[in-house]
């Protein structure tokens, strides 16, 4: 039994000098690197001395940083005012007081250099703030654990000694053939994605390189232009095919490798990670929305991906904050998606209604995906650029393309709602069943466009602590008796959500 006495300033690990040399280092390179590039091949290397002394100063510089961070970064509970204190600063001191009833979230990480030393970061989210809060760097996992339940359970804080916290085995083990399948199978988007976001940031590279050393544009286009005709378009489609797939593989098995969740007393613990460990405590109260996918090579294999989201920080639902309010599963089975789903909800109630979209939505999809793109390239082969018309011929593939998704995502765009839950189903490929409880909506708001009235159709939105959730086209003469019943419900449930 370890005992932590946090009624006291407490100092990192240590180790954490290491740490805060290495955030340094980092800093300055990322900061710097182009300056640093120039100057490294501007420099005079005959004056071997000279240039050994002046990164010797450097190192001794940015080591001093360091320990004067550690030595002046200091934690503290005060169990009287119910407040987390934070003092850091290398010169100017900083001190950062935080209420622990506005703590959202505390989240236990640690980076390939914190690996490398042993030591973990203890990351603090707080509500109201769109960023991380505060970040302590360095301390051991017994005392992270220790801390991180504290801050959330601040009910115990003024419990003098650590007790050591049983936890259960994983209740859900990702294994690796799964990760393999699930980057097989899903989310292709994020790695186009990622490969258009490289191939911006090398261009931007080579820009920056051809300014600083003065290149010929000449010289580079020449080379770009002699790579690319040493392969066939066809051959450059399946390189990206590959490429594609091996980035989704190797990111599924960097970010989510040894996955596994645990339950611990009223909480689940989450934790993966083979670069950087990430280790997260999720109470099931606080999940504000729960969202499952599923396509048609993962219903073959019995597999589900599913995120449940938190409150997101701060009075705008910006995409960061949601994304770091939510906890991703990469892949699970039919059974295992039903333990999660009875651990957040318990035994939920049979669907009473489906909520169709109106025919209205076919003809919106159709007249932005369909009438005015294919007019688009057609006035443009016709009247502007006339080497366009070469191009006429793939117009019918992408008819027939974007019409058979536009009637999927039709066919899967329901609502159905029962006197608790609200669940959202939507997509074409990756079909998703997004659910709500109803206490836990904090508005609802009804929108209808005047050519709407006539035909009775309104699109609502849901307005939750981790984001808005929509439908849209809905009958509206079919929703107003269950709004009414919603704002009634909210209004008289006493559940705590947060």
């Amino acid at each position: 039994m370890i005992n932590y006495d946090f009624s006291q300033p407490q100092r990192q690990s240590i180790k954490g000098i290491a740490i805060m040399f290495a955030d340094t280092i980092q800093g300055i390179i990322r900061g710097l690197w182009a300056p640093l590039l120039f100057v490294l091949y501007k420099m005079d290397w005959t004056k071997i001395l000279v240039t050994a002394g002046l990164f010797v100063l450097i190192i001794v510089v940015v080591g001093v940083v360091a320990y004067l961070k550690y030595i002046n970064f200091t934690f503290y509970l005060n169990t009287k005012l119910q407040e987390f204190v934070i003092q850091k600063g290398v010169f100017n001191k900083d001190k950062i007081t935080i209420q622990l009833n506005k703590i959202q979230q505390v989240n236990i990480n640690q980076s390939l250099v914190q690996k490398l030393v042993g030591v973990y970061s203890l990351d603090i989210d707080t509500a109201g703030s769109t960023k991380k809060e505060v970040s302590i760097r360095a301390i051991d996992l017994n005392m992270a654990n220790y801390l991180k339940e504290l801050l959330l359970e601040n009910e115990n804080a003024g419990t003098a000694e650590n007790q050591v916290i049983e936890e259960s085995k994983p209740f859900l083990k990702v294994s690796f053939l799964t990760l393999i399948k699930v980057g097989l199978t899903s989310n292709y988007g994020r790695s186009i994605a990622l490969i258009i976001g490289f191939i911006g940031t090398l261009y931007n590279g080579i820009y920056d390189f051809k300014e600083t050393f003065e290149v010929d544009d000449d010289q580079v286009e020449g080379y770009i232009d002699q790579g690319v005709n040493y392969f066939s378009i066809s051959f450059i489609l399946l390189l990206i095919l590959i490429v594609v797939i091996s980035l989704n593989v190797g990111r599924m098995i960097i970010r989510y490798f040894e996955y596994q969740i645990k339950k611990q007393n009223q909480s689940l613990i989450v934790s993966h990670g083979l670069i950087a460990k990430k280790n997260t405590l999720l109470k099931p109260i606080k999940v504000q929305t729960t969202l499952f996918s599923q396509n048609y090579f993962q219903k073959k294999l019995n597999l589900f991906t599913m995120e449940l989201s938190q409150a997101s920080s701060g009075d705008n639902f910006e995409q960061e904050n949601a994304k770091k309010a939510t906890i991703e599963i990469p892949g699970c089975s039919l059974s295992e998606r039903d333990i999660i789903l009875k651990m957040i909800y318990g035994k939920r109630d049979e669907q009473k209604e489906i909520v169709i979209p109106n025919f209205r939505y076919l003809i919106k999809a159709i007249l932005l995906s369909v009438v005015v793109p294919i007019a688009t390239v057609v006035y443009l082969g016709l009247f502007i650029l006339p080497e366009v018309r070469d191009y006429f011929p793939l117009i019918l593939v992408y008819l027939i393309f974007v019409l058979t998704v536009i009637w999927f995502k039709f066919r899967n765009y329901r609502m159905y709602l029962s006197s608790d839950f609200i669940e959202l189903k939507k997509n074409a490929w990756d079909v998703q069943h997004q659910i709500l409880e109803v206490y836990k909506i904090q508005g609802i708001t009804t929108k209808q466009y005047f050519w709407h009235k006539n035909a009775d159709v309104a699109h609502i939105t849901f307005h939750t602590a981790a984001g808005d959730v929509n439908f849209k086209f809905a009958k509206y003469s079919k929703l107003k008796k269950w709004i009414n019943y919603w704002l009634a419900e909210v209004e008289r449930s006493s559940k705590k959500w947060m």
